[in-house]
């Protein structure tokens, strides 16, 4: 591991270490997108004080005092009952483990990302372009940051898609290589442990399992791994459901119905696509309707329990959209601009507004620079072209396009908020690191051009000048040895071609 990469993570976990110290052994500070917390907090308080997953009075969405819910996750409130039970009601300590653990993991794992995505195997790399500098804006992203001490999934749930994406790229690699039938095992458990934690933080991510199951299978049929492929992904497709299973069984012991481990879906999508949205869509219910989310509920199924009440609701908002096809599409359509909002507004805080500037306003212009550069490099002769037989990246690449739009899409058919964005931003963030390596080697062959143009005339300007090249070059030149020539002519081509 190098320095530079040390240093990134040790700025990441101070960063999320330092806010968790802001915010304290208490939960006053709910600023937009973080109420949850309140949640979290006082369930955990119950299932360490041994009533259970209940609340002591009604709560959100609508479930009755002492009476038992799925709708929050049963993983992470198990996470903060742990540490109340081991160091008492103890908020703060809460804040610091998770601020260490996902300010470590975050941008760990999107430097390893970047590496497969972005290095050639042929000759091997041992820094992807842009890798410890996607790692840096992970660690400063500041979206990330709050929420990495924030008492809510979301952070953990990020590094989960990022561990199951890393797993899933050193399996494909591992089939498509001349690894041990046991090692291929081995990573098949692991990529079952990663999808397993990440869909029990939130089940929103299901949609992109199937996908990634899909993408499993078409890469084995077109490199001629299937048949060794499916005993290494029946292992992560039933390791996943084992760690779903106690919950599954749980439920139907409390609510008689078989469900998936959290009651929400249906909830998310009939208030989502409710009839008093019309055609514009609203991330928070505006005052002006004159209810609330739960009035909006049929009075007819206020008495189901948790998991009856969710399945019916589905059913209604399914219903809703059978009914007005136009109206749906539209109202799908008005979610795209509160999903990738950056600028700020007046409803929001300082901070919020703040939060959106410096991270999604700041990188946005990066990371669509990124993408259109990866897909750029893609073609014959490109940086990023295939290398080889054995040379996977262009199907990460493409394992990450479908993560971004399958996410993008979920969210845009239902529920759409800046915070349930924040998954599609991590993984972006790879597109990010690889614009702004690529800018400052563009910075640094034409600061070297200039200067060698130039001839200063004193050995001094000459060694201030090589000091200034060297200094640019060692923070922005990236490890493509031997593939010089191909890299500035793919990325001159670029220039010529914009």
């Amino acid at each position: 591991m190098s320095k530079t990469l040390l240093f990134i993570l040790l700025l990441s976990v101070l960063l999320r270490v330092g806010v968790a110290l802001y915010l304290g052994d208490e939960i006053s500070d709910i600023r937009g997108g973080t109420h949850d917390q309140i949640s979290y907090d006082a369930l955990a308080q119950r299932v360490a004080a041994g009533y259970g997953f209940s609340f002591g009075s009604a709560w959100w969405p609508g479930v009755a005092a002492d009476q038992p819910t799925a709708f929050w996750s049963y993983l992470y409130t198990l996470y903060l009952a742990g540490v109340y039970t081991l160091f008492g009601h103890n908020i703060l300590a809460a804040r610091l483990i998770q601020a260490v653990a996902v300010g470590l993991a975050m941008p760990w794992l999107t430097y390893r990302l970047a590496h497969r995505l972005f290095s050639s195997p042929s000759p091997p790399q041992e820094r992807g372009p842009g890798g410890e500098v996607a790692a840096a804006i992970s660690a400063v992203y500041l979206y990330f940051v709050t929420y990495g001490a924030s008492l809510m999934t979301e952070a953990a749930y990020m590094a989960g898609i990022l561990w199951t994406l890393d797993a899933a790229m050193r399996l494909a690699q591992a089939l498509q290589g001349a690894s041990t039938s046991r090692r291929r095992l081995r990573l098949g458990v692991e990529l079952g442990l990663a999808m397993g934690v990440t869909l029990l933080l939130r089940q929103v991510i299901v949609p992109f399992l199937a996908v990634l199951a899909l993408w499993f299978l078409w890469l084995g049929w077109r490199r001629g791994w299937l048949r060794r492929a499916l005993r290494p992904l029946a292992a992560a497709a039933l390791v996943a459901f084992l760690l779903c299973l106690p919950f599954i069984v749980r439920n139907y012991r409390a609510f008689g119905v078989l469900s998936m481990p959290n009651t929400n879906t249906g909830f998310a999508f009939f208030w989502a696509n409710h009839p008093i949205y019309g055609t514009r869509f609203e991330a928070a219910l505006s005052p002006g309707h004159g209810v609330s989310y739960q009035h909006l509920i049929p009075p007819e199924l206020r008495g189901l329990n948790d998991a009856r009440l969710d399945r019916a609701l589905l059913a209604r908002g399914v219903q809703f959209v059978l009914d007005d096809p136009g109206r749906y599409l539209l109202l799908s359509l008005s979610r795209v601009p509160i999903y990738f909002q950056f600028w700020p507004t007046p409803q929001s805080t300082l901070l919020s507004n703040a939060s959106r500037l410096l991270s999604f306003g700041l990188f946005l212009p990066f990371m669509l620079y990124g993408l259109i550069l990866a897909v750029r490099h893609l073609r014959p002769g490109g940086p990023l072209h295939a290398a080889g037989a054995d040379d996977l990246r262009p199907a990460f690449l493409a394992l990450t396009w479908l993560f971004m739009a399958v996410y993008t899409l979920v969210h845009l058919a239902s529920w759409a908020n800046v915070r349930y964005r924040l998954p599609v931003d991590a993984v972006w963030i790879l597109y990010a690191g690889y614009a702004l390596n690529d800018l400052g080697e563009r910075m640094t062959r034409r600061l070297q051009t200039s200067l060698s143009d130039a001839r200063p005339t004193c050995w001094m300007c000459l060694a201030g000048a090589r000091w200034q090249v060297f200094m640019i070059g060692s923070k922005s030149r990236g490890d493509r040895v031997g593939n010089d020539a191909t890299s500035a002519g793919g990325a001159d081509g670029v220039v010529a071609g914009r």
